[in-house]
Order: structure tokens, then sequence, then C-alpha cells
């Protein structure tokens, strides 16, 4: 068993540095394209033999350490009553979306197996056939509640924060909803055999550090501490750079950071008792081999050779990125060390 990532996890030196990439399983790879022209994406999600050979794809083609539950963060908003459709090159949209108190107060949990049992199916089938573990993964209360209230993605997030600032009662019970949710579905994937998680606040860079603490934090942080001790827990958001101390003390092992700041600054930050994840720009993955390599050497070298470094991109993978150009940095990232 390859268990880099999970030593990186813990703060212990494996043979290499570990990598996977967000998206890693996606519109990069042709043979994913294709499957794409015969398939919807729920049609995959809901298939466990196709999904599975989805996840193991990547980790087939370059060697990477972990495989990546192939899902989207709105799949366990089916045990809440939530109706969306993950449309192409807009994503998700909502039915109806959560405008008042009585809308949040609508959603109710319901048992998370249910809702996905092909979730959980998909996470056994691969298991078996995998030398590397399997990160599961989930959206965070605040990311999964900007798509209720917004209806689809923002730039701004502007209803959010109104909603959140004008109903902070109807705020709190909606992300007490979200974030029984998250757990339940978080200990399911845990219960199918996944070997760490990742904890997607994608979007929580838009809130400033006060707004984090009061509104956000006591949801990750109990979301967090439900599985502590279970799997090692990675943290990530976007444009978080302000926020990485309060996300630390969220409760994770592992800080995944973006591109906007350096390693070597956001581990300042966060301490070195907790692992960092990242973070080269993915626009970079469309140059050049070349500048490839290069930057991904830069990141090693930031890293310092620390114990805890998870080589990852700041977010996912484009599409349009050249195979070669991931194979090179699996092949930077693996021999870093040995020079």
């Amino acid at each position: 068993m390859n268990d880099s990532l999970i030593k990186a996890c813990r703060l212990k030196r494996a043979k290499h540095t570990p990598i996977w990439i967000m998206r890693q399983a996606g519109r990069y790879l042709p043979e994913y394209r294709e499957l794409r022209k015969r398939r919807s994406l729920m049609q995959i999600f809901e298939t466990p033999e196709i999904c599975s050979d989805v996840m193991r794809m990547p980790v087939e083609l370059f060697g990477l350490d972990a495989a990546v539950l192939f899902a989207d963060i709105m799949l366990p908003l089916k045990s809440v009553g939530v109706e969306f459709e993950l449309q192409d090159n807009v994503g998700p949209v909502i039915r109806s979306p959560i405008r008042s108190r009585e809308d949040a107060g609508r959603l109710k949990n319901s048992d998370i197996m249910d809702a996905v049992p092909f979730v959980y199916d998909t996470i056994k089938m691969t298991k078996e056939m995998l030398d590397v573990p399997i990160i599961g993964f989930c959206g965070a209360p605040f990311t999964l509640a900007s798509y209720l209230i917004e209806g689809s993605p923002s730039r701004d997030f502007k209803l959010t924060k109104n909603f959140m600032h004008a109903n902070p009662s109807a705020w709190r019970n909606l992300m007490g909803t979200l974030t029984s949710m998250s757990l339940d579905y978080l200990n399911m994937q845990i219960s199918a055999g996944v070997g760490a998680i990742q904890l997607f606040d994608t979007w929580v860079g838009c809130l400033s550090s006060e707004e984090y603490r009061e509104f956000v934090q006591p949801y990750s942080k109990t979301i967090l501490g439900g599985i502590a001790k279970k799997v090692p827990r990675i943290h990530f958001g976007v444009g978080t750079g302000h926020l990485l101390e309060q996300m630390r003390d969220a409760g994770a092992d592992v800080i995944g950071i973006d591109w906007r700041i350096s390693l070597s600054s956001a581990w300042t930050q966060v301490g070195y008792d907790v692992g960092i994840q990242g973070n080269l720009d993915p626009s970079t993955m469309l140059l050049t081999k070349e500048d490839v390599r290069k930057e991904a050497e830069r990141i090693m070298r930031d890293a310092g050779g620390r114990a805890g470094h998870i080589f990852n991109l700041g977010h996912g993978i484009l599409p349009g990125t050249p195979l070669e150009n991931v194979s090179e940095l699996v092949k930077t990232v693996h021999e870093f060390e040995s020079k």
C-alpha cells in the first residue's frame, strides 16, 4: 500500500512527497470526455462500476498518491430535500432557492444512505482495486449554503451575505441542518473505506475574518471534530489567505491553500503542527513541461523538505491541460528529494 499521503497528513516522512490533484478525474482526460458524450454526470455518479473507472483513471495513468471520490458536492443535499440540476458549463442550479426563514425551515435531514447509496458502493468497490488511499470529501456548510441561497454559482455572494446578516436565526438553522447532513455524509464515506477526507469550503474566502469566526467556524469545527481520530482531515478554501488561522482553529490535520499565498508564508501562519497542501497555480499546467517542472521545483524548495507537505494545485485542474504536463508534474514531485 502506498501510504505516503496518510503519512504526510500525520506529519510523518514518506518515501516521497505525495501528490494528488483536485478534479484529477475529469474534463482534461480524453477517456472521460468520451464517456461524457454518452452519460450525464448523474448517470456516472449513480453507476458505481462506471464511477469507479473514472476514479481510477488518473491514478493508473500518472501514478498519483491518492484516488478521489468522483462526486459533486451537491449530492448529499438530496438527503435534506433539495432539488437541483448539474448544468454543463454552468454548475449547480437550485430549483427553489432559499430566500427566507420559511425556506430554510423546510429542509429536513433524512438517512444519507437512502439518498446516495451509490456513493457508498463506489467507494467500497474502488478501495479493493487500488493500492493508494481514497480521499472522500464534502462541501462545507457555508459553500453549500451559498449555492442554496444564490440559486447558482455566484461571483459576489451578495444574497448569501445579506441572508447571513439579516436573518441570523434562519442562518443558524440552515447551517445546523447542513452541518448534520455533512457529518452523516462523511461518516458514511469513512465506513465505506476512504483513507482521508477533504472539507471543501471553496467560496468562504469572500468573507471577512470576523464574519468567518461568527457565521462559519463553529459549523466547520463541529464537522471536523466529529470525525477526529477516524481519518486524516484536510480543510481547503479559495482566496483564504486571511482566514488560515481561523481555519486551523476549526480543526484539521492539513490546511489546503491556493496559489495566492506562498506555501512557506501559509505554514508560518498556521504553525508547523499541521500539514500544508498546495499550491501550484492551475494555469501553470497549460504552459510548457519546462514551466511546470520549474514551478513545481520552486514550490518544493519552498516546502523546505518539511514533513507534512502534500503537493496539489491551488484549485481544480483546468480543461485543456496536456497529459504530458501532468506526468511531468508527478515525476518532478516524486523525484525532487533524490536530486
